[in-house]
């Protein structure tokens, strides 16, 4: 049975460790992902984006295979389906097929747009016992096709957006998605505590969790990001793997052309990724907190 997000980030919060979102993409990652998180006894968050819905066939064909996926696997921590970066209608569609979170993004908006929108969201999933992200401070890189240049987030709208009702707040604080350039100045945590001192308890979320340095992660989860997203090392190291296979010439062995063997070694090397975050995180063993 599939839970929303709220819980799970306030025990992450109260007790200092993060959760992380990974992004599934197909079948194979969310079996490899549940499976990890299943063996290092966390809580888990697996996040979709558009584009991901899009690929996979659409809102309620995710929900139905990752519900069923959950309870054919005998999956015992707390699992989260949420919807990451997702527009207003898209929102409602997610809550329509039954995930149990939503990031409704409307930090390209006019800010009181953003307000307005989020209110509208919070109220709809809240009745329905969903939890709401929601962000303010663009995130740097590209996402969807969105793209920003990571300006960092206002303390004051920061908590505009949190007295909107949300459950959690992705701000920006100089992360970006995808990978890190080599000129990259590093989390803002001057401005993350001037957010924290803003907003009070809540938990925060580290959008862009790939290539951060494992100090400014630790220091960011001491601060009160409770949510560390991980899309892009997951892709790297399932293409990784893949590539191996075939220049190994793999496929060529007996029956090596079957999908489930192809896929086999992108499956283990996400499993393998998604346990060292765990770790990195400090979630091991919190689902029994």
């Amino acid at each position: 049975m599939l839970v929303n997000a709220k819980e799970m980030l306030e025990k992450a919060y109260e007790h200092g460790y993060g959760i992380g979102q990974f992004n599934i993409n197909n079948l194979e990652w969310t079996k490899a992902i549940l499976e990890a998180c299943q063996e290092k006894n966390t809580a888990v968050i697996l996040g979709v984006s558009e584009g991901a819905k899009k690929y996979m066939g659409g809102f309620n064909v995710v929900a139905q295979m990752v519900k069923a996926m959950d309870k054919d696997l005998g999956i015992t921590v707390p699992v989260a389906l949420h919807l990451d970066h997702g527009s207003y209608d898209a929102a409602k569609e997610a809550i329509e097929a039954g995930f149990t979170s939503v990031m409704f993004d409307g930090s390209s908006l006019p800010l009181d747009e953003n307000l307005e929108k989020t209110r509208e969201i919070v109220e709809l999933a809240h009745s329905k016992n969903i939890s709401v992200e929601a962000e303010v401070g663009g995130i740097g890189g590209e996402e969807d096709g969105v793209t920003s240049q990571g300006e960092l987030a206002n303390p004051e709208e920061c908590k505009q957006l949190v007295d909107c009702g949300i459950d959690f707040l992705a701000a920006g604080i100089g992360n970006i998605h995808g990978v890190y350039p080599k000129d990259w100045k590093g989390l803002n945590f001057d401005r993350l505590e001037e957010i924290k001192e803003a907003v009070g308890k809540i938990p925060m979320v580290l959008h862009g969790g790939t290539g951060i340095p494992e100090e400014q992660v630790k220091k960011a989860i001491e601060l009160g990001v409770s949510k560390i997203n991980i899309n892009t090392e997951c892709q790297i190291a399932f293409t990784k793997a893949t590539r191996e296979y075939f220049e190994e010439e793999k496929d060529k062995l007996s029956k090596g052309y079957d999908p489930r063997k192809v896929l086999k070694p992108g499956f283990e090397a996400i499993k393998d990724i998604v346990k060292q975050k765990v770790d990195f995180f400090d979630g091991a063993n919190s689902a029994d907190k």
